[in-house]
């Protein structure tokens, strides 16, 4: 069994910046962010595999956030930079066995943590 635990949420201006973090109990190998807006599906934001060496992001994200994890401390982080007030959602820590986009192939998850930029 594996436990997710987010932080680093909070409120930022448009163009800030913001680090999310992800502490793991028990063995991760695949993990991933996802974000859920209010009335809107989890969305995918980014995703790493076991060794770091490999990531992915939507377009909507793709050059302001970065996913990156430190298996000597069982975390991983997401630097978000130039937010924008679309950014704004419950980010989501996820663990499973494969990197992908798709939710259904992550199976913990964390409690979430709120990001909202403001305008």
């Amino acid at each position: 069994q594996v436990q997710l635990i987010e932080s680093g949420g909070g409120l930022v201006q448009a163009g800030g910046s913001l680090r999310l973090s992800c502490a793991a109990s028990g063995r991760t190998y695949a993990m991933g962010w996802f974000r859920q807006a209010p009335g809107k599906e989890r969305e995918f934001v980014a995703a790493i595999n076991w060794s770091g060496i490999n990531a992915g992001y939507p377009d909507s994200v793709k050059g302001r956030f970065t996913i990156s994890r430190d298996n000597a401390k069982n975390t991983m982080y997401l630097q978000m930079n130039s937010l924008k007030p679309e950014d704004t959602a419950v980010y989501y820590c996820a663990a499973g066995l494969t990197a992908t986009a798709r939710v259904q192939d992550f199976d913990y998850w964390g409690q979430g943590t709120q990001v909202t930029v403001s305008s």
